[in-house]
């Protein structure tokens, strides 16, 4: 069975792709739009991968990424960052705040899931 995965992300337009590759794939998908719903929702689901951008409205991803950390989601958790923060440091930023694995934007739809499952598979 393939894990569910939860996106954080606020942007409609990528929310609707992120998602419709998943589900294309089989994989089940949970959505929010900030990162206080995106903190409720692995909570209440512990999703097995969390895809989050940075730039989020009410926290960003890093602050959100740092509270999945601490907010006693289980350690197999998979958190990537797919974010257009592509800056020197930023993919070290995300790293620290407790991300696994970064993925850059625009996103290759040809490509994505590959990237994500080689991050999830280690």
């Amino acid at each position: 069975m393939k894990p569910t995965i939860l996106i954080i992300e606020d942007n409609k337009q990528n929310m609707y792709m992120l998602s419709f590759l998943l589900a294309s794939s089989d994989f089940s998908v949970l959505s929010a739009y900030n990162g206080k719903d995106g903190l409720k929702l692995a909570h209440d689901n512990h999703p097995e991968i969390i895809l989050i951008d940075i730039q989020l409205p009410d926290m960003d991803g890093y602050e959100t990424c740092s509270k999945l950390r601490n907010n006693r989601l289980p350690k197999s958790t998979i958190i990537i960052a797919v974010t257009s923060y592509a800056m020197g440091g930023d993919k070290q930023k995300a790293i620290e705040s407790g991300a696994n694995g970064y993925i850059e934007k625009p996103i290759n739809p040809d490509t994505f899931i590959k990237q994500m499952e080689d991050i999830y598979n280690g």
